[in-house]
């Protein structure tokens, strides 16, 4: 049985994504971007349950599987994405901010799980994806658009990915000054060949 608190929780994620749907067909309205050449991937009809969009969201955003980076906020504003660790701030464990993650005898990296992706799914906290397999191959594209000109650079680029047949996803930036274009591969690709 769902508890009352994931259910609220559930409902404002829901309702933040119909914000974005709503604030995505603005964009693509401002960009001159037709509607369903954008949508493949970026919009999910209501009525998945949390265990379905968990496997559309892993079938989609593939990457590690021993390790996914959170994003963290200090009061300053600054922020960022860490590698998981299970003893992030344990004591005597870490030595944050005296030493660095990378250098840290004690990191311990958490996998990608069920449960991980759930909880960014209903806000819990934010992760990412570290996409380049140990075989040099990806799963999909991300292209970040946040200069002065993003606007006309996304349009020119979904333009293109329109004129070559290649679907694509635009979202807004965290920001709000910029822009992401997503492609998905049907089959990883490489990304990197030695010659």
């Amino acid at each position: 049985m769902v508890s009352d608190n994931t259910t609220n929780q559930l409902k404002a994620a829901l309702d933040e994504c119909a914000r974005l749907r709503e604030e995505n067909r603005r964009l693509r309205t401002l960009l001159g971007v037709p509607e369903e050449k954008t949508t493949e991937h970026s919009t999910l009809p209501n009525g998945f349950s949390l265990d379905e969009k968990v496997v559309i969201f892993r079938g989609l955003f593939r990457g590690r599987e021993d390790v996914y980076p959170v994003r963290w906020e200090t009061i300053s504003g600054k922020s960022g994405y860490s590698p998981a660790c299970f003893n992030e701030w344990v004591r005597p464990l870490c030595g944050k901010p005296r030493v660095k993650c990378s250098e840290c005898e004690n990191r311990k990296l958490l996998p990608v799980t069920d449960v991980v992706i759930n909880s960014h799914l209903i806000g819990k906290h934010t992760i990412g994806v570290y996409p380049l397999l140990s075989d040099e191959t990806c799963w999909f594209l991300a292209v970040d658009f946040d200069k002065a000109t993003w606007t006309e650079d996304a349009r020119a680029f979904v333009k293109t990915c329109d004129e070559m047949a290649v679907p694509s996803a635009l979202e807004r930036s965290r920001s709000g000054n910029g822009g992401h274009i997503w492609i998905f591969f049907e089959s990883p690709i490489v990304v990197c060949q030695e010659n």
